[in-house]
């Protein structure tokens, strides 16, 4: 039989990948999940017909969403991370050895779950003595907190259904609230591509600029999202991800990166002339 998984991005784009076994089914109090193991791709999680990672090409988006923060950040010590189940935030995270805890919240414990089972090299820091896993909604979490972090980093879920609830200004707000006088948050931005996916970057970019002084989008190829290029936010109460990097300090931590380099870090803030357009339509 041939077995193929398909993600549709729009009513007229689908992406496909040829499947060699389905590992795993299982539907969660919150969501459908299926990790299946591919040719080309190694594993796939997937949430309610979404890719989220595979082992090719997670270490772009967890590198690029964990690094560009923390070598701005002049001394991250206390992490909040939201959503992130698979444990590859946290895995780039423990790297830092100034870093002294890592607040792991995830919604759906099951994926935690099913990602020890099935993508270990990602589940691997789960068990780090700094992190601390709450089985939680961030919202509801988050909403205790008050200056008590200096990184949040938002990994959740497109826009759309469960998720939805991180992308609001209220959500923003509370982040903000959540953050030291110096933090920074960092979030999944999705693709600009697409007209669907446009419209909520716009949106959430819009109110991420309405509650933080500094506000800037950067971009990373990654092969299996949504036309294969992907957008983050950092969002900061202090630092400018460019003025603010000191590309020295970070090397000397002698870190190993297979996609995240400090000249790319740079780069990847320098937004084609489309996408500027967009972000500017909304920044007025």
């Amino acid at each position: 039989m041939d077995l193929w998984f398909s993600e549709s991005h729009t009513a007229d784009v689908k992406h496909s990948l040829r499947v060699n076994r389905h590992l795993y089914s299982c539907k969660s109090e919150y969501q459908q999940i299926d990790i299946f193991d591919t040719p080309e791709f190694g594993r796939v999680l997937s949430l309610d017909g979404n890719v989220m990672l595979t082992e090719r090409d997670e270490f772009i988006y967890d590198e690029m969403i964990t690094h560009i923060p923390m070598s701005v950040h002049k001394n991250a010590q206390d992490i909040l991370v939201i959503g992130a189940g698979d444990g590859g935030v946290v895995k780039e995270l423990t790297k830092y050895e100034n870093v002294r805890r890592i607040d792991l919240v995830e919604m759906d414990g099951q994926v935690i779950e099913a990602c020890r089972t099935y993508l270990p090299e990602n589940a691997c820091k789960l068990d780090d003595i700094r992190v601390h896993i709450y089985f939680d909604n961030a919202l509801r979490f988050i909403r205790r907190c008050k200056d008590e972090y200096d990184l949040i980093i938002v990994d959740s879920n497109d826009p759309f259904g469960p998720s939805e609830g991180y992308f609001t200004r209220e959500f923003y707000g509370i982040c903000y609230n959540a953050l030291r006088d110096d933090g920074i948050m960092v979030n999944q931005q999705g693709s600009p591509f697409y007209k669907h996916d446009a419209d909520a970057m716009q949106r959430s970019h819009k109110r991420i600029v309405n509650t933080f002084p500094i506000s800037r989008v950067y971009q990373a190829h990654i092969p299996t999202y949504a036309a294969g290029y992907w957008l983050f936010g950092f969002a900061s109460k202090k630092y400018h991800p460019i003025d603010d990097f000191d590309e020295e300090r970070w090397k000397k931590l002698h870190l190993s990166t297979r996609y995240y380099t400090t000249k790319l870090h740079v780069g990847s803030f320098y937004l084609p002339a489309y996408l500027e357009k967009m972000l500017e339509e909304v920044e007025l």
